[in-house]
């Protein structure tokens, strides 16, 4: 019985003084340089090594990013290439000259493309085709658009095209709208905050940085008749910065990014 105990007990102090040790280890990571004991240098600079006895650090090593091929396998994420080929599979000339971006100009915006997920009898085969789902805004009819397209077959399988389905915007569309606000009169106060932030005028979206997000009128409660028709069409609110300054709050004015109006919450 004597030696279990003597043999526990020296368990209890051994695990102690590990306990002891690796408090001491992080007080020596924590400590401020001068914290050390006299005449010998710091802890911290003991614990971390050599390098930062002598205050020299080696150079940081970039290394070339490994060679990305032109198709994916498996569940692998879409390529550069597939991107590219997805995107112009599923927005040929005819799609193209029905539809428009955000800007008015030929063509829809184009939002995500993502890779698609596989059927249930897919799931699992070394084989299982790789697709991808391509989705656009199109201005002209509101109607929010998702193609998938084979990868391989270079066909569009699916196409599904809806109306009220509001995703997030994009970039494009977060600067249109901010330019739109700018140019309006109830951009006003927008325009005052950033003269006073910057002593310079607000003349354009790029002097900006800007993050928009959906606002879907009734849908989040009541609207004032200016802004009734968000959710059908397409209407952003913004977060709004100066650029490498201070927030401007832009929070209770929506942009109709459809009708290219500006209206004010209450």
């Amino acid at each position: 019985m004597r030696n279990m105990m003597h043999r526990h007990l020296g368990k209890v102090v051994a695990g102690a003084a590990v306990a002891l040790a690796g408090t001491a280890a992080l007080a020596a990571v924590t400590l401020p340089g001068d914290a050390g004991a006299a005449g010998g240098g710091s802890r911290a600079a003991v614990a971390a090594g050599p390098e930062a006895q002598t205050g020299q650090v080696r150079p940081g090593a970039v290394e070339r990013a490994p060679a990305e091929g032109r198709e994916g396998i498996g569940r692998d994420p879409l390529t550069d290439d597939e991107i590219a080929r997805a995107q112009a599979l599923a927005a040929p000339p005819a799609f193209r000259g029905a539809t428009e971006d955000v800007r008015g100009r030929r063509g829809p915006e184009r939002l995500t493309t993502d890779l698609a997920e596989l059927g249930p009898d897919e799931t699992g085969r070394a084989d299982a085709p790789r697709r991808a789902n391509v989705s656009f805004y199109d201005y002209r009819s509101d109607a929010y658009v998702t193609k998938t397209v084979n990868l391989a077959t270079g066909k569009v399988e699916k196409t599904d095209s809806r109306h009220g389905v509001q995703p997030p915007p994009d970039r494009a569309e977060s600067e249109e709208a901010a330019g739109l606000l700018i140019a309006a009169p109830e951009g006003a106060g927008l325009r005052k905050d950033y003269k006073h932030a910057t002593g310079k005028d607000l003349t354009g979206p790029g002097q900006l940085a800007v993050t928009g997000f959906v606002y879907r009128g009734a849908a989040e409660g009541p609207a004032p008749e200016k802004l009734r028709a968000c959710g059908q069409h397409r209407c952003v609110r913004l977060f709004t910065k100066v650029r490498n300054g201070q927030w401007i709050d832009t929070r209770r004015y929506v942009i109709d990014l459809s009708a290219r109006t500006v209206g004010r919450l209450d």
